[in-house]
């Protein structure tokens, strides 16, 4: 089976010649392009279109002001100040995040003459409010051999939420959320809400605290729950107290690739499905309607922020304070924190210790170990502490806004067994990162659940883990060749100095490389096989692709075009480069 990964590196390291792909012939293998004889007509798109009753959206790239003959001044001077905040992305129909799979199609970044086009965004969205929307979509992507992308807010680093010529599923204003105080079921007895496929942390976030309440989601409010966040796992700050994401889902309600809306408990008979969905990744399976979660009593927080620098110390004495702190990192997440750190080869920051349920003061005790080794390698730093009456008020004070665009991306779960006894060993991987321009970000936390005490399909190295870690190196978006000489660090130097400490560990599947190689274990370990027999049986047309979802292997990109094509089910060209910028 020819590994999309390797298709697409040898590309990216061929790059930059710019050449065009020889002509070939084209079967069903591969989905359909808007340049080819099987694109829908116009008189097919507009049937379409009345028969989801108006809401389908063409694609007018969002940079396009930004770009001659459509290129005005003040449009892209906003555009420019603001491309790196999410708002402006997941209110578009078609634009993403991650700036790789934008490929520079279109964005503000690159001269004003450079043509603006298609590229790697959508062809179309369906702006859906009604499952039947969804299900008509299902059917005309598969009469017209079309590509199907399932996207929200375009948060990812992934690649899942755009494709060439593709017919997006969009569910952002799926908005609607119900609490439920006494949820019973035979697992679970308890508060829980619904949450429509648009909904975003921000607004889950709001609506649980309004009704007394508190809801695991992620660091960036901006980020949709019921999506690929949860659907691949999902870490939160309140994870070290109530465990991931898809460890508080009771319920799915789902639209699969046969068009059919299914509902998907622990106990019914779309229980593969539940599990499936439940940690296996997004995009995969079938288009979420809802998703019913667990709701956790609001409790007070406490937060702490501490950070110094390298001023005044050795380099040596630096790292060995990194050292310690990963040495403490285990009593404080068992104590039900929650801790996002932050290295450079010269700043460190906790951004911050989160404790629902936990006073300040005992807080501060968890830190006072390692604010006392501070003060032995004769290291300054700063502290600040807050307590406060929700984890709502807690977030919107302490935790730091995530900006996009502004970075590639790779990761590995570090077990607690390497700071047990390799604890110098990864230091020293954390030094070579970051003192060769790597950004180093851990987030410590103990997810670590009995038998029996959850159903689905987490990586399972999930549960060992006690850091995962988010590598990022700069993005510069007219500076191709360093990004591609980026990437290939990513993948061949940073995520492996961490996976050799840890071979047998996996990597978070939303925040790993998406150049991971051998992504079906890294990505969702012993799981794989039995993920493949449910995408199987409930996606049987194979419409569902989703770039390291589960399947994807079998499917290939041609780097020229941006065509989707079943591996084995066509003839690859040679190309003389990869058309990126």
């Amino acid at each position: 089976m020819i590994s999309h990964h390797g298709l697409l590196l040898t590309g990216l390291l061929a790059w930059p010649a710019l050449g065009n792909a020889a002509v070939r012939a084209h079967t069903r293998s591969c989905r359909c392009l808007p340049t080819e004889e099987c694109w829908p007509s116009p008189a097919e798109w507009a049937h379409f279109n009345s028969s989801v009753d108006g809401s389908l959206i063409q694609t007018t790239p969002l940079g396009t002001p930004c770009h001659a003959p459509s290129y005005d001044a003040d449009v892209c001077d906003e555009f420019r100040e603001e491309w790196n905040v999410p708002e402006i992305h997941y209110q578009s129909s078609s634009s993403v995040m991650a700036p790789w799979f934008a490929n520079g199609s279109c964005d503000p970044f690159h001269p004003i003459p450079k043509p603006c086009t298609l590229g790697n965004y959508i062809s179309y969205a369906v702006n859906v409010s009604h499952p039947g929307h969804i299900s008509r979509a299902l059917a005309f992507v598969t009469a017209h051999n079309l590509r199907l992308v399932i996207r929200n807010t375009g948060h990812d680093y992934q690649g899942k939420s755009t494709g060439a010529g593709a017919l997006g599923v969009w569910t952002h204003h799926l908005k609607d959320i119900q609490i439920h105080p006494h949820h019973q079921d035979a697992h679970y007895t308890g508060p829980a809400a619904t949450l429509g496929a648009g909904v975003q942390a921000f607004e889950a976030y709001q609506a649980a605290d309004d009704h007394g309440y508190q809801i695991v989601g992620g660091e960036c409010p901006t980020v949709g729950i019921a999506g690929g966040y949860t659907q691949g796992g999902g870490h939160s700050a309140l994870s070290s107290r109530y465990g991931l994401a898809a460890d508080q889902v009771l319920k799915w309600e789902v639209i699969d690739g046969a068009g059919n809306f299914l509902t998907a408990t622990r106990d019914n008979e779309h229980s593969d499905l539940f599990w499936a969905l439940s940690g296996g990744g997004g995009g995969t399976y079938g288009v979420v309607w809802s998703m019913t979660s667990k709701l956790h009593a609001s409790t007070p927080t406490s937060g702490l922020n501490l950070t110094f620098t390298n001023a005044n110390i050795s380099q040596d004495t630096f790292y060995e304070a990194v050292t310690l702190f990963h040495s403490h990192l285990p009593t404080i997440v068992d104590a039900g924190v929650m801790s996002i750190f932050a290295l450079t080869n010269t700043t460190f920051g906790i951004t911050p210790l989160t404790g629902p349920g936990i006073p300040v003061a005992e807080l501060e005790s968890l830190i006072q170990p390692f604010r006392d080794d501070l003060d032995t390698l004769g290291i300054a730093h700063t502290m600040h502490t807050g307590q406060f009456d929700t984890y709502l008020d807690q977030f919107e004070a302490m935790m730091i806004d995530v900006p996009v665009g502004i970075a590639q991306y790779g990761g590995w779960l570090i077990p607690r067994s390497v700071v047990r006894e390799n604890n110098a060993a990864l230091t020293d991987a954390c030094r070579q990162i970051t003192e060769n321009g790597g950004y180093f970000v851990g987030v410590g936390l103990n997810v670590a659940k009995g038998p029996g005490e959850v159903y689905n399909a987490v990586l399972p190295a999930w549960r060992d883990a006690l850091i995962h870690t988010v590598l990022s190196t700069p993005w510069e978006w007219d500076n191709g060749h360093e990004m591609l000489v980026n990437q290939y660090k990513m993948t061949h130097e940073f995520v492996s100095l961490l996976e050799r400490l840890a071979p047998r560990s996996g990597a978070y599947l939303n925040e790993g490389d998406f150049l991971q190689p051998n992504f079906q274990q890294a990505f969702y370990g012993e799981n794989y096989p039995r993920l493949r027999r449910v995408k199987a049986k409930y996606d049987p047309n194979d419409i569902f692709y989703a770039w390291t979802g589960v399947g994807s292997d079998e499917w290939v990109g041609d780097d020229a075009d941006g065509r989707l094509c079943r591996a084995g089910g066509h003839d690859l060209v040679s190309q003389e480069g990869y058309g990126y910028y």
